[in-house]
């Protein structure tokens, strides 16, 4: 992001209103344009240069060119690292990357054997996804991280495997019932084993606390980019951290709950009309489409639910905090997304 870019000028969060959630949610759409991933090094370089030179003030007001090279630093490199996150595991590639995951655990009739390959397929994707994008401040351990995703990994095809078991064993349900419970099956394995990714890959930094810096904010929500290398870190927090990986994790249950709820629905309804029953080759490129079209919108409505960067007043932090910048006074710190 610009924030790890050289220079002392502040520069602006963005051209929306962050304070609100359609501002956040266009800045996520900015964040998530897939466009961005065919940026050139030289491409990514220049839209640096631009950056930089407003930083270092010889650049005195944004301009379109400026904003779009922010847009495109902003959707490569890390806020922390000032390094482009691995490109499957940026946001501007999450609709791409989990497409096929997603429409693997989605496919109708599915086995065992393949309900329990596409659930490890997609929470080794969450793994690299909650690993690239958070929060740098604290560095998490290879074992951990191991252990972390095996963790999660039982945990999804447990709950998959659970509920596909037990589905069929419910009486007086209807076949239309019975069908659409099963094609659901899916969202409860990844809504429950998504969240808990989460909080096993990032459980360090509420172990040992995450960086707070002074904010510039007057109000929370709405904080002002500053170049975290010169300005001095108020200490760890783990109540921050906290703060930090609950709302990742409840963003992700967001963000999967229309991927994984309207699709299915939509192509159970789909399958009873003639047209699809006359043409079954038609039910992937259909189940793709509905999977596409509702991630595209469902990413950016779900990372705008929180700011990825926030000011929140220090008392609602460890009292070393609030007493370097006052009860009333405010800090910021990077979620992560």
């Amino acid at each position: 992001m610009s924030a790890s870019l050289p220079g002392k000028r502040e520069l602006p969060a963005s051209q929306y209103n962050l304070g609100t959630y359609w501002g956040r949610v266009r800045q996520s759409a900015e964040i998530a344009d897939p466009r961005t991933l065919f940026i050139s090094d030289a491409g990514l370089e220049h839209a640096k240069s631009l950056v930089s030179s407003y930083k270092q003030g010889h650049v005195h007001s944004m301009t379109p060119d400026l904003w779009n090279a922010k847009k495109i630093v902003d959707s490569t490199l890390h806020p922390d690292t000032g390094k482009p996150v691995f490109l499957p595991f940026r946001m501007s590639c999450f609709v791409i990357s989990n497409l096929i995951v997603t429409a693997g655990m989605l496919t109708p009739g599915l086995r065992t054997r393949g309900t329990l390959l596409w659930q490890i397929a997609n929470q080794s994707l969450n793994v690299g996804i909650n690993n690239a994008n958070a929060n740098k401040s604290t560095s998490l351990s290879t074992s951990t991280l191991f252990q972390s995703y095996f963790l999660a990994v039982s945990a999804s095809c447990s709950v998959a495997l659970g509920l596909n078991s037990l589905v069929p064993r419910i009486k007086r349900l209807s076949p239309t019932t019975r069908t659409i419970l099963t094609r659901l099956v899916p969202f409860a394995a990844v809504a429950s084993a998504g969240a808990l990714n989460v909080f096993l890959m990032r459980g360090e930094e509420i172990r040992r606390g995450i960086d707070v810096f002074p904010s510039l904010s007057s109000a929370p929500g709405a904080p002002v980019e500053k170049e975290e290398k010169d300005v001095e870190s108020l200490g760890r927090s783990r109540k921050a951290a906290t703060i930090a990986v609950t709302e990742t994790a409840l963003s992700r249950v967001l963000n999967a709950t229309p991927i994984m709820v309207l699709p299915p629905l939509v192509l159970v309804r789909l399958q009873r009309t003639e047209w699809l029953k006359r043409r079954p080759r038609m039910v992937l490129p259909i189940n793709l489409g509905l999977i596409l079209t509702t991630s595209i919108f469902a990413l950016p409505l779900a990372l705008g639910a929180f700011p990825q960067r926030q000011a929140i007043k220090a008392k609602s932090l460890e009292s070393e905090i609030a007493e370097k910048v006052g009860a009333e006074g405010f800090v910021e710190f990077n979620r992560g997304i």
